[in-house]
């Protein structure tokens, strides 16, 4: 879904930048509360998987194709507001490196798909698992339908957004029913892809599914078809705690390796398995054929980029510089996304520290 410049004129585009400008900022102050030293590489991490997976175009009705938008797996596993930074930098690597998406329709495009997706995942997945038994089944469950309703509700976003500003005058009825109806298909390849993600995180580490650890009951997991509870390890030495306010497992502690096992996979999502995905026009795009959205569309600020459409410049072999590209592509998010979560937690250090230094100064005076 993401929509090229020339969709929407110049004044919604631009009150979409203020709007998207305001949610990331607010999204830096809060993901200082959700990003400590363990789950900042990871918030990196779940940047580059999205991006990778992105890729990976899915068919779902004739000559149409959808792909996750990633906000409902962002906002599950690294926390809302961090889950709104990851999809900015997705979108950002996408449009400066890739041409994917509008340079000046940024601003929409975060807007709809990071911020959209993300308030109505994570307040569905919340609702839900507030309500049904304490299990991982339940928990993928609920990610399951985060996911499927964030999608059509995004389409329904661009549609509002388009009913304001769009340069064509097509009729609002036909551009609504038609994305929402496309997208509601896109939902459940997108719920899919969500809840399996969700659901094999829980079952080796349900610590770091960040929307899962204020459960009030402990996750279930099912061990030799018996439901037991997650297991919690002794404190650690410096007696950290828990968002629940448990010991913190000493498990928990080190995530290495869930990092190379994200990394290493999309890695291979990027680079290898991406030359296998659909060729068919997205959702967005088919819409936009059939109801006359692109008559105004425009080229890509960075059409001339070395990796435009997801391709290295003067490689011939398609699946090589397709690959090629997704491995850059993946790599650049992840030190891209590292960094801004990275620089984020250190304020979050000085921010409490600070404070505290006053307080015991003044204690001293």
């Amino acid at each position: 879904m993401h929509v090229p410049d020339g969709f929407i004129n110049a004044p919604v585009s631009v009150a979409a930048g203020v709007v998207a400008a305001g949610a990331v900022a607010v999204s830096l102050r809060g993901a200082r509360r959700e990003l400590d030293e363990r789950t900042a590489p990871l918030a990196g991490l779940v940047a580059a998987f999205i991006f990778a997976v992105q890729m990976l175009n899915f068919p779902v009705a004739a000559g149409t194709s959808g792909h996750l938008l990633g906000g409902a797996l962002a906002a599950i596993l690294v926390g809302p507001y961090t889950g709104v930074l990851c999809i900015a930098v997705v979108l950002l690597m996408q449009g400066i490196l890739f041409a994917d998406g509008g340079l000046t329709a940024l601003g929409v495009n975060i807007t709809v798909m990071g911020v959209v997706t993300v308030i109505v995942a994570y307040a569905l997945f919340r609702g839900l698992t507030g309500i049904l038994p304490r299990t991982r089944r339940s928990a993928t469950v609920s990610a399951f339908v985060a996911a499927l309703v964030s999608v059509p509700a995004a389409a329904c976003a661009f549609t509002l957004i388009y009913w304001i500003g769009g340069t064509t005058d097509i009729p609002i009825g036909k551009v609504l029913t038609a994305m929402v109806g496309v997208h509601v298909l896109i939902g459940i390849g997108e719920a899919v892809i969500t809840a399996l993600t969700v659901g094999a995180v829980i079952a080796v580490r349900p610590d770091l599914v960040h929307a899962a650890r204020g459960l009030a009951a402990p996750l279930k997991l099912r061990v030799d078809g018996e439901l037991i509870d997650a297991p919690s390890a002794a404190p650690s030495p410096s007696g950290a705690l828990s968002p629940s306010g448990a010991a913190t497992p000493a498990a928990a502690r080190s995530t290495r390796k869930v990092w190379a096992t994200g990394l290493v996979t999309a890695l291979v999502l990027a680079g290898f398995v991406s030359f296998y995905a659909s060729a068919s026009p997205d959702g967005l795009e088919k819409v936009a054929a059939d109801k006359g959205i692109d008559k105004k569309a425009e080229e890509h600020a960075a059409s001339d980029s070395p990796l435009a459409d997801y391709g290295v410049r003067d490689v011939t072999d398609a699946r090589i510089s397709g690959g090629l590209a997704g491995v850059i592509g993946v790599s650049a998010t992840v030190v891209v996304g590292s960094g801004v979560f990275w620089a984020v937690r250190r304020r979050r250090t000085h921010g409490s520290d600070t404070p505290a230094a006053a307080h015991h100064a003044g204690e001293n005076a």
